[in-house]
């Protein structure tokens, strides 16, 4: 298992988002991104978590909804690589699949796209 402080996981998942295509990240709106260290139910098996309404979803949407939710667990990401660009390869996937959720792709679908 690697070992990274929370202040460099931190900074390759900033590193990861802004090597993500614009076409990607551009439609992101009212979103935050967040790290922590576990789910709440302190197991390894969840890699990331969106936790918001779906654009395919949303109906009125406007002011004053409090922002969606990215969450990258930093301690199950950790717990499955062994090398460092195993960790961005791992990170990555993981933003692609939450902001999938985002825009409305479900799991089956992301499968189907090669995203597991």
């Amino acid at each position: 298992m690697l070992e990274l402080d929370t202040d460099a996981f931190e900074a390759l998942v900033t590193d990861e988002l802004d090597a993500l295509p614009d076409d990607m990240v551009d439609g992101l709106d009212n979103i935050v991104f967040l790290v922590e260290d576990r789910p709440d139910d302190g197991s390894l098996d969840v890699l990331g978590l969106y936790d918001g309404i779906a654009l395919t979803e949303r109906g009125q949407y406007g002011f004053g909804e409090m922002p969606d939710r990215i969450i990258l667990y930093r301690e199950p990401l950790l717990s499955i690589c062994e090398s460092m660009d195993e960790l961005r390869d791992e990170i990555h996937v993981t933003l692609v699949h939450e902001i999938a959720h985002f825009y409305g792709i479900d799991d089956d679908r992301l499968h189907e796209l090669g995203w597991d």
